[in-house]
């Protein structure tokens, strides 16, 4: 079995791709800085191969000679990095957390695994956020213009480890997704955000009355893609992960409450839209079509239909657990 570390194990991002690694007989180490959260937000841990899959609670900030040396132990060879202050609109508030963890304590992370004769492939998790707001579909080749401290933080990263693959041959591959969803996806995030909302008959707040363009892609087709690029992507090249349909916040909500039988007036209210976000990111994702044969296959439609069954099937568990965002530094 290839063995594979996911460092950021208990994001939504990274335990579904466990769950996928699993299904197609993968050993997989996790680590994340928590333990591991409620089991209806882990999809692996329901996955008949489940024994093939440790995890580890290490943190980047803190734990980097016991990665470096699990690592060792075990020889693995493909490590994926989700690990990051995920928050946008947070990152205002603390920024120094943000670069902390997504800039300094990610390099000196790379600095330590430069060195290490058994890694042959390091896939860094990016985010379109790096290249700012933007007109058309973006290319890899798209300059940075981030405009928050999250962006900024991770825009860094990636150049460092840019300098990295062109001064050590560092085996570093980049991918950067479009909007991620799906079953298991934490509260906080406008689909199931917008689901618990309608199904507790309470207002959803529209930041900026929800004009924002996006475009939403299943997790399940991200993953799918995430370990053909793990496994066929060209060393030093970033790969873009996108279905081609672009919907406004505003056109999406209204989706998932009319799937939900509501009147859309009924169930927003406008809200104050937050500070430097980007009216739109719009990924090219022919290169990752046309060189690694993928495609996305699970429509917006089905998408939000099964996440929905997802959250009436788990409605009491679920409306028990934090429904906003919960910063740890």
């Amino acid at each position: 079995m290839l063995k594979v570390l996911v460092i950021g194990s208990n994001s939504f991002s990274a335990s579904n791709f466990i769950n996928y690694l699993l299904s197609n007989d993968y050993m997989v180490f996790g680590i994340s800085r928590s333990f591991e959260i409620n089991d209806v937000f882990l999809p692996y841990k329901f996955n008949t191969k489940a024994n093939n899959f440790k995890f580890l609670k290490y943190d980047i900030n803190e734990n980097l000679t016991e990665i470096i040396e699990l690592i060792k132990k075990e020889k693995i060879s493909h490590i994926v990095n989700f690990a990051a202050q995920s928050m946008v609109g947070e990152s205002w508030e603390n920024p120094e957390h943000w670069y902390m963890t997504n800039t300094l304590s990610t390099i000196k992370l790379h600095q330590r695994l430069k060195d290490l004769d058994c890694l042959e492939k390091y896939l860094h998790i990016s985010t379109p956020e790096v290249y700012g707001s933007c007109n058309g579909l973006v290319k890899e080749n798209t300059i940075y213009n981030p405009s928050t401290p999250y962006a900024t933080s991770r825009a860094a990263a990636d150049m460092s480890l840019k300098n990295f693959f062109d001064t050590y041959d560092f085996p570093v591959v980049f991918t950067r997704a479009a909007n991620v969803y799906g079953e298991h996806q934490q509260l906080y995030r406008i689909i199931p955000k917008t689901i618990l909302s309608v199904l507790s008959n309470k207002k959803l707040p529209l930041h900026g009355g929800g004009h924002s363009v996006r475009s939403f892609i299943h997790m399940d087709d991200v993953s799918d893609a995430t370990e053909k690029i793990l496994i066929s992507g060209t060393l030093g090249d970033i790969y873009h992960i996108s279905t081609t349909r672009m919907i406004s916040i505003r056109d999406l909500v209204k989706m998932i409450i009319e799937q939900l039988g509501k009147n859309f007036v009924d169930c927003v209210e406008n809200s104050e839209d937050r500070k430097g976000k980007d009216n739109a990111y719009l990924l090219d994702s022919s290169k990752l079509r046309n060189e690694l044969n993928w495609y996305d296959k699970i429509s917006l439609e089905i998408g939000i239909e099964r996440t929905i069954k997802w959250v009436v099937d788990n409605y009491d568990i679920l409306q028990k657990q934090p429904l906003n965002y919960i910063h740890k530094p």
